[in-house]
């Protein structure tokens, strides 16, 4: 095996693989380190819900064969009103989605080591020159790549960033076959994605029914162990409880029953990235974090940062006098705020003011949404601060003033 590569990506997720993939279509020389063996690949790191947009099927050119199900609209659901957008998407077959990645990789020429353990970074002179796995099997690239997500065993000893424990999410999710998908009382799940906001369910969090076709469908719910899930949980409930009791007092679920060897487990951090590089490194997907707060979508933010990295690398390594200093890859910053998270922090206070809301605000909320234009929404979705304006009202002053209790540099008035 080689031993020096242009890029060395550690992760084989869909940020670290869609890098790959962009890079070796480029003719770089680049491997990627895998920690799960190839034969079991993904089962350790089958972790999504899978639930995605038509534009990242199309920007990345994943074809139909992982697709479970395409559906056609977004439910949002409360205790007692839901609310239906228009909006195309596709529920993927996760595994098979990131095994695709790894071999269309591969057709270009990108080399994958599986059982490939990263334990940190070889310095030399004071900047990352590779990395070291498997105890003492070393490998040395121009510039390293971190995609290992939450873990992140290079980002964390070169100081890149900063997983706090407060915003760690956690997530639970079953496959079933027999649920009630179109339940008289709720909404019509039929070809849909669904997101609840209950905190008996998932207290600082959210729920989701994704339809798979038929009478099948992903379950699940995550949530922060934060201050909100904190006032609205029950001490004595694990995750699995919570899913439990949801799956015991929903009458959709009355007749489902679990598909044999469907359950992932997951986690996630949900917070403003700190930095993104550093000389001759960036992070990427999960380890920046890049996970969209207000909805929980991962892939195409994992896929889009992954191809910024690629075009950063690709900036650099074209020009022989360019060396990949921080300043030089300094371009992967901004277009990680402008394409990747355009107005990550605003969406971000908007996600922890959502959490912090009791079930009733959550009614209202489903109501406010219908009587909204859809421009409007669009806005407030982009993180827009005059379009979340209309959606507050006065009795929301205690709820802002507890957001702005967690973050003392917090202008209330650019939310009022």
């Amino acid at each position: 095996m080689n031993d020096r590569y242009d890029v060395v990506i550690a992760g084989a997720g869909p940020a670290g693989a869609q890098c790959a993939r962009d890079l070796a279509a480029r003719g770089y020389d680049v491997v990627v380190l895998e920690t799960e063996a190839e034969d079991e690949f993904p089962r350790q790191s089958n972790k999504s819900t899978a639930g995605t947009f038509h534009s990242m099927m199309g920007a990345f050119g994943i074809p139909d064969d992982v697709v479970m199900q395409y559906t056609d609209s977004v439910v949002l659901e409360s205790p007692m009103e839901h609310y239906v957008r228009d909006q195309p998407g596709a529920v993927l077959e996760f595994a098979d989605f990131k095994r695709y990645l790894v071999r269309d990789g591969r057709d270009d020429g990108a080399e994958y080591r599986f059982d490939a353990r990263v334990t940190g970074p070889i310095m030399e002179g004071g900047e990352i020159a590779g990395v070291r796995y498997n105890g003492d099997e070393e490998v040395y690239g121009e510039i390293v790549v971190d995609a290992t997500g939450p873990s992140a065993p290079l980002a964390k000893k070169l100081d890149v960033v900063d997983l706090r424990r407060e915003n760690h999410a956690i997530g639970i999710e079953y496959e079933f076959e027999g649920i009630d998908i179109d339940r008289p009382g709720f909404a019509d799940l039929r070809d849909a994605m669904m997101l609840r906001l209950d905190h008996e369910i998932a207290p600082g969090g959210y729920s989701w029914i994704f339809h798979t076709g038929g009478d099948t469908a992903k379950v699940g719910l995550c949530y922060i162990q934060n201050a909100s899930h904190q006032q609205y949980g029950r001490t004595e409930f694990t995750i699995d409880d919570y899913l439990s009791h949801w799956l015991e007092t929903d009458p959709r679920f009355q007749n489902a029953e679990r598909l044999a060897g469907k359950q992932h487990r997951g986690s996630a951090h949900i917070q403003s990235p700190g930095k993104l590089h550093t000389d001759r490194f960036m992070a990427v997907g999960d380890t920046v974090p890049t996970l969209d707060p207000l909805w929980g979508e991962g892939i195409n933010k994992c896929m889009q940062s992954g191809r910024m990295a690629a075009v950063t690398a690709d900036s650099v390594l074209k020009h022989d006098s360019i060396e990949p200093t921080a300043e030089n890859l300094a371009v992967y910053d901004t277009l990680w705020h402008r394409d990747v998270a355009p107005n990550a922090k605003t969406r971000l206070l908007m996600t922890q003011l959502l959490y912090l809301a009791p079930n009733e605000r959550y009614d209202k909320l489903m109501r406010d949404l219908q009587r909204l234009d859809d421009d409007t929404l669009a806005e407030a979705n982009k993180g827009n601060v005059r379009a979340i304006a209309k959606l507050l009202e006065f009795g929301d002053a205690p709820l802002l003033a507890r957001l702005a209790s967690q973050h003392i540099d917090l202008d209330l008035g650019s939310l009022l």
